[in-house]
């Protein structure tokens, strides 16, 4: 690998940062202290800061020369509610709260590229460096984008990163196009009328209506959709009933539905609509019906994906970058930047969990999960990333 040589000298204290940001998780919107601290470093380093986009985003602005380009990348600083099982020295302080995503890793290996470029400026023209809350379902992409991110800090392209457990340190996975799906929710709640549960007739039975919507809406996926196109319908959630004699006058249907593009997206909610009203009414019964769109798909341009690919085959080799990887149906809110600005997402391998201290939770070293812990040695190769990327991208002439 070629690692940046200072910034792999740099990267105990990079550690050190990583570990007091994931021994004090934030949830979304609520990031003060953690952007409190990336401000006072990017300030310590001489670096001007932007503040207040998103309620508690951070972005640095770092200049260098005359040039007019301008290229972003982005960090995400929020934790999870989950509450953390492991007990080493820098276990989550906050009783369910934990960084079980991996965010705090990725300010820290920003926070190092932001050390490097503010000392070595090899480049021409203005990084920013965002540090965006609410990732995790707040939507804070989305929220600094309205408070004027592109327009205050006008830029070519943005990029982002994710660690990625189970993947081999040393490499990454990128693709161009879709790389990780939509994120969508839906809550149907089914009106029937009650009746005492031997005399069934005498009411309409909202949990036999339910079921006959749950079943039919799986043809969608199968029946409607085009096969090359993927999707998934998940019902997570039914609730209905509260005596085992009673027949209820409700029954909730909820869960997700995953897609890589909007245009099979518009087509799982018109299909499963009419699917649950048609069917509601063959049994006399009503329903309501409701859709929500969270996170769209998050689609990497073609040019900038392949630009990323050759920075990061510059750092670990052509062997170590996965150029087709595999998308996730997993969502991330980056997707919005990319609608508005052309950019691209990597994932950055995180092991598979044997980096974790004595101490760790004895489950697996996954996303989301109460024993998962960020690898400390991306550090450097992340922020080596991101500073090949900006002095690529921003060449000096």
């Amino acid at each position: 690998m070629n690692l940046i040589d200072p910034i792999v000298a740099f990267q105990s204290e990079l550690q050190q940062i990583r570990r007091d940001i994931h021994a004090h998780p934030e949830l979304c919107f609520e990031e003060q202290r953690t952007a409190d601290l990336i401000a006072a470093k990017l300030t310590e380093w001489g670096i001007p800061v932007l503040r207040g986009m998103g309620v508690t985003g951070v972005v640095g602005i770092l200049k260098n020369g005359s040039g007019a380009r301008a290229i972003g990348l982005r960090a995400d600083m929020d934790a999870l509610p989950v509450q953390e099982i492991n007990s080493f020295p820098h276990t989550s302080r906050h009783k369910g709260k934990m960084h079980a995503c991996g965010h705090d890793g990725h300010v820290a290996m920003l926070l190092g590229a932001a050390h490097y470029l503010s000392r070595h400026r090899n480049f021409d023209g203005t990084v920013y460096l965002i540090f965006q809350p609410a990732e995790e379902g707040g939507g804070g992409a989305r929220r600094m984008m309205d408070d004027g991110l592109f327009e205050k800090c006008p830029m070519e392209a943005v990029f982002g990163m994710h660690n990625w457990p189970g993947v081999k340190v040393g490499t990454f996975g990128v693709t161009p196009g879709p790389m990780m799906a939509s994120s969508n929710e839906f809550e149907v709640v089914v009106k029937g009328r009650g009746a005492h549960a031997a005399q069934p007739h005498k009411g309409i039975d909202p949990i036999m209506v339910a079921i006959q919507i749950a079943q039919s809406w799986q043809t969608i996926v199968s029946r409607n959709k085009n096969p090359l196109d993927a999707a998934v319908l998940s019902i997570t959630q039914i609730h209905a009933g509260s005596a085992t004699n009673i027949i209820p006058d409700e029954a909730t249907l909820i869960g997700t539905v995953r897609t890589f593009s909007t245009g099979v997206l518009d087509l799982m909610e018109s299909r499963m609509r009419s699917v649950a009203e048609h069917t509601a009414a063959a049994f006399d019964s009503t329903i309501d019906f409701r859709f929500h769109r969270n996170y769209p798909p998050l689609i990497n341009h073609a040019k900038e994906t392949a630009f990323a690919i050759d920075v990061l085959k510059s750092v670990v080799g052509d062997d170590n970058v996965d150029t087709q990887v595999e998308p996730t149906m997993g969502a991330e809110d980056f997707a919005f930047m990319l609608q508005e600005k052309p950019g691209c997402y990597v994932f950055i391998g995180n092991g598979e969990g044997n980096h974790r201290m004595h101490g760790h939770g004895l489950g697996p070293c996954n996303l989301h999960n109460p024993s998962y812990d960020f690898n400390d040695e991306l550090l450097p190769l992340g922020a080596t990333y991101w500073v090949r990327l900006a002095e690529s991208y921003l060449r000096a002439a």
